[in-house]
């Protein structure tokens, strides 16, 4: 085949980039705003289709809708293949072939498309907006039988799932042989964007927009949510030993399964101290009632706090086998009727506190961390605190929030410990000032 050159040339750090996509297997690339992380993806995608020894060679570029993906990268397509002899346009499936290869724009809202196929090669553009289960459950198979590879790239949005993924990529970066790499390029470090130009960025941002658009700062937290990521990730660095927790209350919190995907989480905390929750799927109420009194023998709380909108079977079966607990109604009136809508942002908003006068949070649970910097709050007419609906920040974080409920739990209510548990208590001991 004659030599075929694509319009375009890098510029920095797109060729540093490539150099990176085209030795791994397993990709992830987090940019800032104007990268050109789009035309970077098809170049690539485009190169290592013409590279590709396999017979009839198959690419997909999806973005979280289809919309979107024709938006953004379906004219880039058109006028990177248009030197290749033959090439061949469906504008209704937005796909192009060539050399008897085949690259398709796709989108996300729609993943069912997506099933069915072979894939040489993905890019999942704009990831923090994709449902996690599209990797995992759809484009995951795709490239298996021809060992593609997958490229995950955007710009951050918070801690959702492009920030797990991200952090598992580099994990994964440091061990032997690893088939994946992680790359983060800011605007500061780029200098796509002029000093001047990005100078009147900052100055015409919202400073925690600018840190996540242009300092691709995953910490970076809207206005108005109610824990904000930095006081997640300090939570994050803290933990209290033993004897910084004596006297002060055990509390466990059970959050029972709702339906589908939803799991049934367990959490033990005491006074400022949260350990690494316990998730349960497919348990029916019995399986489950035994699993929360296996953890009560071991941890001997001073209360067992559990949902009361999923979880009637499971109190009925922990009562019948002689262990006290209290029903919470999620919906229900709160203790502080003046300062929080309802029994939902009441726990909320005191876990918010907990965490603001130095609760610690598990190191490594970076998905709880992520589910309690999901929750966005407003005020009513009455000037009480309100979270928004459920629904929602299971939409945008792809699952419901179960882990982090659980936590909210263990805020139901003031617990006074059972028996003195020792004297000197320590700053650790926050829950017994605890007021609702």
């Amino acid at each position: 085949m004659s030599e075929v050159v694509i319009p375009h040339r890098d510029r920095y750090p797109q060729g540093e980039i490539r150099r990176r996509l085209e030795t791994h297997r397993f990709n992830v690339l987090v940019t800032h705003r104007r990268m050109g992380k789009t035309v970077l993806a098809l170049t690539h995608m485009i190169k290592q289709a013409v590279r590709c020894p396999l017979p009839s060679p198959s690419f997909h570029y999806v973005a979280p809708f289809r919309n979107q993906a024709r938006t953004v990268a379906w004219d880039y397509l058109l006028r990177f293949t248009a030197p290749f002899p033959g090439r061949k346009v469906n504008a209704s499936f937005l796909e192009v072939s060539f050399l008897g290869r085949k690259i398709q724009v796709l989108g996300a809202d729609n993943p069912d498309a997506l099933r069915g196929f072979y894939s040489d090669g993905v890019v999942l553009d704009e990831y923090a907006q994709i449902k996690p289960n599209v990797f995992s459950e759809i484009v995951r198979p795709m490239i298996t039988d021809r060992r593609g590879w997958v490229m995950f790239s955007g710009t951050p949005k918070g801690q959702d799932n492009f920030y797990n993924q991200y952090n598992a990529a580099l994990r994964e970066m440091g061990k032997p042989g690893s088939e994946w790499w992680a790359g983060l390029y800011t605007a500061e470090q780029t200098g796509v964007i002029p000093p001047e130009e990005l100078e009147r960025i900052k100055r015409d941002t919202p400073a925690n927009i600018f840190r996540q658009e242009y300092l691709c700062d995953f910490l970076a937290s809207r206005d108005d949510v109610l824990i904000p990521v930095d006081l997640v990730e300090e939570a994050k660095k803290r933990y209290y030993k033993e004897g910084d927790l004596r006297g002060a209350p055990k509390v466990i919190g059970v959050d029972p399964a709702r339906f589908g995907d939803d799991r049934s989480v367990v959490i033990c905390r005491q006074g400022l101290q949260a350990w690494p929750p316990v998730a349960f799927s497919k348990l029916d109420s019995v399986e489950l009632a035994s699993r929360v009194a296996a953890v009560v023998r071991d941890f001997r709380p001073d209360a067992v706090f559990v949902d009361a909108g999923n979880g009637a079977g499971v109190i009925d079966v922990l009562r019948r086998m002689g262990i006290a607990v209290v029903e919470v109604p999620f919906g229900g009136a709160p203790n502080q009727p003046g300062r929080y809508k309802n029994k939902r942002a009441e726990m909320w908003g005191e876990m918010g506190e907990w965490i603001k006068a130095g609760g610690a949070l598990p190191s490594e649970e970076t998905e709880l961390g992520a589910e309690l910097a999901s929750a966005v709050y407003d005020f009513d007419e009455a000037g009480r605190l309100r979270l928004e609906p459920k629904e929602k920040i299971k939409e945008r974080l792809g699952k419901s929030p179960d882990l982090a409920d659980a936590l909210a739990l263990t805020f139901a209510a003031y617990v006074p410990t059972a028996g003195f548990r020792g004297a000197g208590v320590r700053k650790a001991s926050y829950n017994m000032e605890f007021k609702l």
